[in-house]
């Protein structure tokens, strides 16, 4: 067909084959990514069906079918292999079919819940109706209490996103850009505003329907798994830092769970997009989600992380310890009297294993031994520690000297003998006096402490 659009009655089982591949470029939840099958001699297989695994607020690893309910699109968005001018396979679901599906496989243990976004059909309101009729026949008809996770479509009606709301467990809206200008010039037919607009909608909700659970307890819950977004990296030409900028707004003022990053992939030949020679930039995208546990997790902030005169992570390196090596002022700490909030800032120490340094503390002073027992990466850690005044191996505070340790040996101190090209300090460099130098180096260069 020259459209492209399949044949009214096609088998169900293509349009899932057409809208699961069409969503894996949403990474809004993570994917198993592979189309590998069990041979028979062991226990599941990895089949192509649109199941992606995400986790549970307690920890459990959960499987989702992950599909659009149609990737027919009305939008332009030149990087996006679903635009409406992209000669491609186009299919749609019925809100019949994909409560079918959904049950059929939670049925069959394939699935515990349901991941669904969604191209433009016609136009936003009328997409989020579709998606809308299908999740309330999951929930009402089919009585299906699993988890489900819907993709809202900025410009939808906002009494739609609401009724959605009520349904789902988790709703998201793709930023799509860190910035604005990214936005205008790769999809113009969203702004920030229309993007935002749901998303304030979606917190304002949610704190009052937490203000109502705690005053009636059969308050019905909106979005009780809160909401996330997305941002593609590497087709707009932002900054690490204008990225975590975001990424640190989007937390304190909208109160988003989760901000996923998605490198970008070339799926379209425009030449507003880059090239990419060397591929998608998925070390870039793994080191902005280390950055982002930071945020979340470690009492970061983006300001701290990078700065205006140095905006990008060394990609060698994991952005803690990235922090680390501009900021050795700040080191060595004394793992028995450091505060937990600068043991969290140590490259190799967690924080379980923060946690577990303070309480042990009560009970007596800890050792390198004991800190290895607890779970601290000592081939990381022992370059910014001491315990009881004392360093695990002789130290040597430098940039150069530290960055080709962490990134090429993970830590490691290379065996005796090994060629290395370090970078050679001056005595003066760092504006300090020769006396002062002798003190703090000692006569033949290493740290004394």
């Amino acid at each position: 067909m020259a459209d492209g659009r399949i044949a009214v009655g096609a088998a169900l089982s293509e349009k899932l084959r057409i809208l699961a591949d069409a969503a894996k470029y949403d990474v809004a939840c993570t994917s198993s990514g592979t189309a590998r099958r069990g041979n028979g001699s062991g226990l599941g297989n990895c089949v192509a069906a649109g199941i992606c695994h995400s986790f549970s607020g307690d920890g459990r690893c959960i499987s989702l079918l992950k599909v659009l309910y149609t990737n027919e699109c009305i939008y332009h968005c030149k990087y996006c292999v679903n635009r409406a001018d992209n000669d491609i396979p186009r299919a749609s679901f019925t809100p019949e079919e994909l409560c079918r599906l959904t049950m059929e496989f939670y049925r069959r243990n394939y699935i515990e819940g349901l991941f669904l976004s969604s191209g433009v059909l016609r136009n936003p309101t009328y997409t989020m109706e579709l998606i809308f009729e299908t999740v309330r026949r999951l929930r009402e008809d089919c009585g299906f209490q699993g988890y489900i996770h819907v993709k809202a479509i900025p410009g939808a009606a906002p009494d739609i996103i609401e009724r959605i709301g009520y349904l789902a467990d988790r709703m998201s809206i793709n930023l799509e850009f860190p910035t604005a200008e990214g936005l205008r010039r790769l999809a113009p037919n969203k702004s920030r505003a229309l993007i935002l607009t749901p998303m304030r909608q979606i917190q304002n909700r949610s704190i009052a329907c937490r203000e109502e659970l705690a005053r009636y307890r059969h308050a019905p819950q909106f979005v009780p798994a809160g909401q996330s977004t997305q941002m593609i990296i590497g087709a707009s030409g932002e900054t690490d830092l204008q990225i975590m900028s975001v990424a640190q707004r989007l937390y304190d003022n909208f109160g988003l769970k989760r901000v996923f990053y998605s490198a970008y992939m070339q799926v379209n030949e425009d030449r507003a997009l880059p090239a990419l020679p060397g591929g998608p930039p998925l070390l870039r995208e793994h080191r902005l989600y280390q950055a982002d546990w930071l945020l979340r997790f470690y009492g970061f902030r983006a300001e701290e992380l990078l700065s205006q005169e140095r905006p990008d992570f060394d990609i060698r390196l994991d952005p803690k310890a990235n922090w680390a090596l501009r900021h050795l002022e700040q080191f060595p700490v004394e793992v028995n009297r450091a505060p937990y909030e600068m043991l969290l800032r140590v490259p190799g120490i967690g924080v379980k294993s923060a946690r577990r340094i303070v309480q042990a503390r009560r009970y007596g002073a800890v050792d390198f031994e004991t800190l290895k027992r607890m779970g601290v990466v000592l081939r990381r850690a022992c370059w910014f520690l001491l315990c009881r005044g004392k360093p695990l191996q002789p130290l040597r505070l430098e940039e150069g000297f530290l960055a080709d340790i962490l990134a090429e040996t993970g830590g490691r101190v290379p065996p005796a003998g090994e060629e290395r090209a370090f970078h050679q300090m001056t005595l003066f460099e760092a504006g300090l006096t020769l006396p002062e130098m002798e003190v703090l180096y000692g006569t033949e260069g290493r740290a004394v402490l």
